[in-house]
């Protein structure tokens, strides 16, 4: 492979890189905030089936209830657009280097 378009490409693997690890911790911090609200969620959800007074449902259901499940819905499609992400620039990443290795074992013809 000619210097110049290996160097090229190793650039651009090293700048899609930076990207996917940049959406690897995204994913890992989105991660964790889903799993935070998932227990805010199955807490309060058990709350209140354990709960027989209607006002104290209603106002628990308001206060935290449905915004934890909002919350919830959220971070998980968050999670999805992330792993969309992660998986299309993994492909870049991978493209990349199946043509360097391809490249690389083609014989060398010198001009002369």
């Amino acid at each position: 492979m000619e210097e110049h378009v290996k160097k090229s490409l190793g650039e651009w693997k090293e700048e899609i890189s930076e990207l996917l690890n940049a959406i690897e911790k995204e994913y890992e911090e989105v991660k964790l905030e889903l799993k935070v609200y998932s227990y805010k969620f199955n807490i309060t959800k058990q709350v209140v089936q354990s709960t027989i007074n209607d006002e104290i449902i209603r106002n628990i259901r308001e206060l935290y209830h449905k915004p934890f499940e909002q919350k919830v819905n959220e971070l998980k499609g968050s999670i999805k657009e992330l792993e969309e992400k992660r998986k299309v620039f993994q492909m870049f990443v991978e493209k990349i280097e199946k043509v360097s290795e391809k490249e690389e074992g083609k014989p060398h013809i010198s001009v002369i």
